[in-house]
């Protein structure tokens, strides 16, 4: 089973699975993100899945910004707004 991680705007991390145990649908990843979502780059083999229009509605992500600054994926002033899930890149199809 393969499994992702989500993180919370609030901090929380917590394993998140595909409900086919493989990759997950368009559907739960705009549950997971509560909207649109965003796919940012993190490695060759890892993404972060974001709320496309979360900037100016929800919460900054402390968090999951500093991992993806940390990475190179995002701009120095930019940041991530709300839930993001972790995963590996074949689990977005």
């Amino acid at each position: 089973m393969k499994a992702g991680i989500l993180i919370t705007a609030t901090g929380v991390t917590v394993g998140v699975a595909p409900s086919n145990l493989t990759d997950y649908t368009l559907e739960e990843l705009q549950g997971l993100v509560d909207g649109n979502i965003e796919i940012v780059t993190l490695t060759a083999n890892s993404i972060m899945v974001i709320n496309e229009e979360g900037k100016g509605k929800l919460p900054k992500n402390v968090r999951a910004t500093v991992m993806a600054k940390a990475l190179g994926a995002i701009f120095p002033e930019d940041y991530i707004a709300g839930n993001a899930l972790l995963c590996a890149t074949d689990m977005v199809k």
